[in-house]
Formats: structure tokens, sequence, C-alpha cells
């Protein structure tokens, strides 16, 4: 940590949530694959005090990811098709776990993979090692089912969280794909089969055209659209969600300030997600954090809890 890194402001805002079992000291993580492990930002923000650090995904080998180019800019957004690349579950445990408890960070480990094998044979491999929760990103295609997104279908909704809650007692988080018909239809499955927490919404599949060269601005032609223009199909999928399931919510989609952040728990989420807003400004999980007080405070609220859920319809 340096001069420059950042921590929130003092309060006396209670700002502590409990993500199905996961103790965070304030409701702020990071959205997966926008923030790395967390030492590239380390010089702006201390990343000890986020609620949480939640790793780019990892599989059991690494992968090379998608051919190039896989990011377009879009208005009030941007499409990435960067396809997870990662060096694999050995380099995360030997390089960025140990340096995350080293600094005091809680870990939540985003697990990928392509088989309903490879997401167990990833957690039995971090089982030892300093993690706080597992992220299950279940929007990863399924080469077992031809390639068809494992989260879009409830019999392999159930069978890959069934199967990674045999594997650990760790909190267990579900992330959600919004590509689908009824989000609620796949988080009341996810639910079922073990999820402590479900997470939301991943990014929207979208694309983007270069008129003059008639080509597609990406090589695999569709991406992950994210950033602020996804926020309100983000927040309705959060609200109905929260009316379905019991477990507790991670919201994201869009957050770049603490009211938006505000708005997410409003909507039913108990902890919050900044993803692209990282990209644009490294310092955003702690201003979001900022403004998450400076919202209590304004309002009168002690507990950040109060937020969850309280939205008046």
């Amino acid at each position: 940590m340096t001069a420059l890194s950042r921590t929130p402001r003092e309060t006396s805002v209670n700002l502590a949530v409990n993500l199905g079992g996961l103790s965070m000291k304030n409701p702020v993580t990071v959205a997966s694959g926008t923030f790395a492990a967390g030492r590239e930002y380390h010089d702006f923000v201390d990343v000890a005090s986020l609620g949480a650090v939640t790793t780019k995904g990892v599989s059991l080998n690494g992968w090379e990811g998608n051919a190039s180019p896989r990011i377009a800019e879009t208005p009030s957004g941007m499409l990435n098709s960067i396809g997870l690349q990662n060096p694999g579950v050995a380099h995360l445990k030997e390089h960025e776990l140990p340096w995350l408890a080293e600094v005091g960070a809680t870990t939540i480990v985003n697990v990928s993979g392509h088989s309903f094998d490879e997401y167990v044979r990833v957690i039995e491999a971090l089982e030892e090692a300093p993690v706080d929760a597992y992220e299950i990103n279940i929007s990863c295609p399924n080469v077992d089912a031809g390639g068809m997104t494992m989260g879009c279908h409830v019999p392999s909704v159930e069978k890959v969280v069934g199967m990674c809650r045999e594997a650990t007692k760790r909190p267990l988080i579900v992330k959600l794909t919004p590509n689908v018909t009824d989000i609620t239809e796949i988080a009341r499955a996810a639910e079922a089969a073990g999820a402590d927490a479900l997470s939301l919404i991943n990014t929207l599949l979208g694309m983007a055209i270069d008129a003059k060269r008639r080509k597609p601005q990406l090589a695999r032609v569709v991406g992950g659209f994210s950033g602020p223009a996804v926020k309100p199909v983000a927040l309705r999928m959060v609200w109905q969600c929260h009316q379905a399931v019991k477990v507790p919510l991670l919201g994201m989609g869009g957050i770049s300030t603490g009211i938006d952040a505000v708005e997410f728990m409003l909507a039913g989420a108990t902890s919050v997600a900044v993803g692209t807003a990282n990209f644009a400004n490294p310092r955003a999980t702690v201003d979001v954090i900022d403004g998450i007080i400076d919202y209590c405070e304004e309002q009168g609220v002690k507990d950040v809890n109060e937020l969850i859920g309280a939205l008046e319809c």
C-alpha cells in the first residue's frame, strides 16, 4: 500500500453485512474480472478495507482466452469477449491468495469450469488455501452438453451447484446469467441445490458493428455487455430474485456511485459489486463505500442492513 492508497472514511454507521455466512466489513466487493486479484489496484485503494475482493475467474488449468479484438466501447458501457483468460488454480494459490491473506483482505474466489467435474476439482484444489467464500460462475459453456451455458438450464444449475455444495462447507455464492427467460426460475434452482447466496447479474449478451468495415468489432462477434447502461436490467432482476428466494443477494451491474449501491440494496441486495467502473476510476470501490456512508448519515440510517429490501412499492 502506498500513500496514494485510499480507505473509506470513518463513520458511526454500522456497515457490516453477512452474505450467506461470509462476514463483510462493508457491503462492497468487486465484480469478477474487473479487479484481477487486487494487487494491481492496491496502490489506489487498500483492498483490505473493502468488504471483500472477488478474484478473476479461475479454472483448473490455464485458459488462453479469446482472439483479439475482444474489447469494444459502447454508449454508457462496454463489451468484452476476454474468454475467462487465466493462468489456472495453481498460480492463484501460489501467487495471489497468499498476498491477499498477507494484506488482510477478505477473499472470494470466482470458480469457472467447462465441465461439472472441473468446478469440483477447482474447489478441491482451494480447500486448504486462504479463501473465505466461492463464487460459482455458471455462465460458462458446458462442453458436456454441447457448449450450452450451464446457468440457462435448470437441471444443469441443480447439478453443478449440488456438486460444488458437496465439495465444500465454505459459503457458496452462485453467479447468475441474465441471459434467460425467467431469472427467478434459475435462482430458485440454485437455492434448492445448496447456494448460500446468489450474485447477479453477469454480463448481458451484446454485439457491436463497425459500419465502415462492415465487420463486427469483436473477433467472436458477440460479447458480454456491462456498464451503466445495464443497471435498470440488473436492478429489476435483483428485485425479482429478492421476492423469489430467501438466500441473500450480491447485486451488480452499472454501479459507480454510493447511490447506485443503495438502490441495489433497497431492491433486495445484501451487498454489491463494483465492476466496469473500476476501469475508469481505480478508486471507484472506496468512492462507493463513502457514498453509502453519506447516504446513511443524511437519512439517519444507523445500520446499513436497514436498507436491504426496504423498497416501498
